[in-house]
């Protein structure tokens, strides 16, 4: 699973653009430029999977376009087919037919070791359960992708990974172990390492799903201004408050795109008129 979570080296071998700003930002970013096409985007995706009862068509000729520097919500019910969706757009399944384009890649083509190459690159990932490794100290896990791909110098990460906890709120707990820290102070961290090679994308899944409603909010909060700073955030989420906070919010049922809303009109107007 660690393949997912790191990438090469940027061009400069330092943070590249969209650095953390102020975790408690609250700026409003610009409407995203369609400007050289979108960043994420599914062509008449369908995924069938075969069980014991027979084929069950998991998603149904999902379009779905993602322009650079957007923070979309992906909201559904159980079984809507969003764990589905996420696993379409970062590669870790294919679909059975249509095409997904990320990074203006077709992933469907590459190989397993390519697959990890192209998703360490440009993929940051959280998960609902913070995946973080227990023997070792939060610095050690915001490190680990660093030492994966061997990026940046020995004696540069332990500093860059200490800077990432700083803007997260977790400065102070460095040294400390995850089960020393709240799940909430959890979740920063593995923010932290998400974004420890800088990648364009951050795909959240359930991110709040186990956090108070206060440890949400700062999370949320975190989200915002990441988005001020540059990255593309997608957020899976069963939250229908928090999916409403978010500038657009795609809607799954029954496999499909049944509704989709998008609360800045210029924004709106550029999505769907590209």
């Amino acid at each position: 699973m660690f393949e997912w979570l790191v990438r090469q080296k940027p061009p400069n071998g330092r943070n590249g653009h969209g650095q953390i700003s102020d975790p408690n930002l609250r700026g409003q970013p610009v409407a995203p430029s369609t400007e050289g096409g979108p960043i994420i985007h599914l062509q008449e995706v369908s995924k069938v999977y075969e069980t014991d009862a027979g084929p069950f068509l998991a998603l149904k000729g999902i379009h779905l376009r993602v322009y650079p520097g957007e923070f979309v919500s992906v909201i559904g019910k159980s079984g809507s087919g969003k764990s589905t969706l996420i696993n379409m757009f970062t590669g870790i399944d294919h679909p059975t037919a249509g095409e997904v384009i990320v990074a203006q890649t077709a992933i469907r083509q590459l190989d397993e070791g390519k697959m990890a190459e192209w998703r360490g690159r440009y993929l940051g990932i959280v998960f609902q359960f913070f995946q973080l490794l227990p023997t070792l100290t939060l610095i050690e896990n915001v490190m680990l992708p660093m030492d994966f791909r061997q990026l940046y110098e020995p004696n540069e990460r332990p500093g860059r990974a200490l800077d990432l906890l700083e803007q997260v709120g977790l400065g102070d707990d460095a040294g400390k172990f995850p089960a020393m820290v709240s799940g909430g102070h959890q979740q920063r961290a593995a923010i932290a390492r998400a974004l420890a090679n800088d990648p364009p994308i951050l795909v959240a899944d359930e991110p709040t799903g186990n956090l108070d409603s206060k440890s949400a909010e700062a999370i949320f909060r975190l989200f915002e201004s990441l988005v001020v700073g540059g990255k593309t955030i997608l957020m899976v989420t069963h939250d229908e408050e928090l999916a409403s906070r978010a500038p657009r919010t795609v809607t799954l049922a029954d496999g499909q795109i049944v509704d989709e809303v998008v609360r800045h009109p210029v924004q709106a107007q550029r999505i769907f008129s590209a």
